[in-house]
């Protein structure tokens, strides 16, 4: 017989003022937990990115990347420039546990919604704060917008990415967004267990700059500490690191990609012994030319099957399509759906995390804007400052 169970961070109150990818995966990976995130949006209009369209559209109004980042939350609309508006923040972080945001360097400081401001109501607080280069970066002093495509640019990740004789060419994903918001997420976790165990409060900042030099670990490490140079393969081998076979492989009839396999083993599979003579390293872009000839010959299914059976790492090259209708059909616990009151019926990605005892749950689709101001501020302050608030102009 199973019981009901708790949520991980049920009783964690969180006040989002999150924007675009890095704040909003950081407080949905939280709230996905079971933290009440309160997200603080501005009275009409809401957090920008609703705005935003994707490939030309909206979901029931809102862009399908608000969609993706915002399930599990409530929506609360307080000007942030209204000192009312500012007074009952503060005063709904005494009821908090943790305040989020990725605005610019300074600018929450400039609003008196600060580190500092908060600390001084809740000691006991956990700020946790997500930028493009870091508060005390030489590119945030000098202003420079923080972004994932710049943040790609600048780290290393366009010039270590595509062919040798391509232009710079970017992560497909934002993967420095990415990034960071799972940095973030893990610090504040975290700052939760040690306030828990030591009794305080403390700033939890990452910044995209410095996630995605970490996730390029193995290859800055190597660099720095084998004195070499990285340099893109002219034929296609996925990592400037990697000798071949590492990438993708054509075959009669689409691609298969290859990972780490030793030459003479692929030469006897794919039955061309001069490739087992060649150097993986010295010569890899030859080989990974001589690696194409054979494939070119097998579809994808038989160059799978040859492959498969010798315990070589391989996999066929999808398409986004392909690897979705994968999941509705074969693995559908990889996918979520939810009923929107604007959209309908909406479709979205899974939450990674799985925990045995205290599993995450949906609960909420992404809110409307400021759907649930007046709920919240009842909760936390209660029905007279509701009415004080809404007199004031505060809640928009």
């Amino acid at each position: 017989m199973t019981t009901q169970r708790s949520l991980a961070l049920d009783g964690i109150r969180v006040l989002d003022f999150t924007q675009m990818m890095l704040g909003p995966l950081c407080t949905q990976m939280l709230a996905d937990l079971g933290a009440d995130v309160l997200k603080i949006e501005r009275p009409g209009k809401g957090e920008w990115m609703r705005a935003m369209p994707m490939i030309g559209e909206l979901v029931g109004g809102d862009s399908a990347a608000f969609h993706a980042f915002n399930r599990n939350k409530r929506s609360v609309t307080v000007d942030l420039k209204s000192p009312e508006g500012r007074e009952a923040l503060l005063e709904m972080s005494r009821h908090c546990d943790v305040v989020v945001e990725n605005f610019r360097s300074g600018v929450m400081d400039r609003l008196g919604l600060g580190y500092e401001d908060f600390r001084a109501a809740n000691p006991r607080i956990i700020y946790a704060s997500g930028s493009g280069w870091g508060s005390d970066s030489y590119l945030a002093r000098k202003g420079m917008p923080g972004q994932d495509l710049l943040v790609q640019a600048m780290s290393g990740v366009m010039m270590n990415t595509g062919r040798r004789d391509d232009p710079p060419t970017n992560c497909g994903t934002p993967i420095a967004d990415f990034a960071a918001s799972q940095a973030l997420a893990i610090g504040i976790l975290g700052a939760i267990v040690a306030r828990d165990k030591h009794g305080i409060g403390q700033r939890v900042e990452t910044n995209l700059y410095q996630a995605t030099l970490n996730a390029m670990a193995q290859e800055n490490f190597a660099v720095m500490n084998q004195k070499i140079t990285l340099e893109r393969s002219a034929a296609g081998i996925a990592s400037a690191w990697n000798d071949v076979p590492y990438g993708p492989h054509p075959t009669s009839d689409g691609w298969v990609a290859i990972a780490m396999c030793p030459l003479e083993k692929l030469a006897e599979l794919l039955k061309d012994p001069g490739l087992a003579e060649m150097d993986p390293w010295e010569e890899r872009d030859s080989a990974k030319l001589r690696i194409d000839e054979s494939t070119r010959r097998l579809t994808t299914a038989e160059l799978l099957d040859v492959l498969g059976a010798a315990d070589v790492w391989c996999a066929p090259v999808r398409t986004t399509d392909e690897a979705l209708e994968d999941a509705r059909t074969r693995e559908p616990h990889r996918l979520v759906e939810m009923d929107h009151p604007k959209a309908g019926r909406i479709t979205t990605i899974a939450n990674p995390i799985h925990l045995s005892e205290t599993p995450v749950s949906l609960r909420q689709v992404p809110p409307q804007v400021g759907e649930h101001t007046d709920e919240v501020i009842v909760e936390v302050l209660g029905q007279d400052r509701l009415e004080q608030l809404r007199a004031s102009g505060a809640l928009g």
